[in-house]
């Protein structure tokens, strides 16, 4: 018997388990029961952050800011806070499992309601 061999077969059985709990937990993705998050422009970030942070985002890891143009879907309501929320949401859910955040230079913050209206939907990965 190797050493390893040795020092498992030394644990008592109830030890073993919780060794094999410990590597299954520490291993698994804890994506059932998550709380879904959704990231939003702040309504009290002054229009010059808000419109340089959403400006950033729209150039940056695959954001989608087409549906915020013109005749898409999430055109409407045509403001700076509406067109920034979907492009920071967007940006998030593209690169939050790469440890990307929704920070923005405190322009924005995590909700837990999903933000989506009418025919525009606001894209959550878990």
């Amino acid at each position: 018997m190797g050493i390893q061999e040795l020092a498992i077969s030394t644990l008592s059985k109830p030890a073993t388990m919780a060794i094999f709990l410990i590597v299954v937990l520490s291993t698994t993705p804890m994506t059932e029961g998550a709380i879904a998050e959704w990231c939003v422009a702040d309504p009290q970030a002054p229009s010059n952050l808000l419109q340089g942070a959403l400006d950033w985002a729209c150039r940056e890891n695959g954001t989608d800011c087409t549906t915020i143009q013109w005749n898409h879907t999430c055109y409407l309501p045509n403001t700076l806070l509406s067109h920034a929320s979907y492009a920071f949401n967007s940006y998030r859910q593209n690169i939050k499992h790469n440890g990307g955040s929704c920070f923005f230079n405190s322009a924005a913050f995590v909700i837990e309601t999903d933000p989506s209206y009418d025919a525009c939907h606001f894209v959550y990965v878990p």
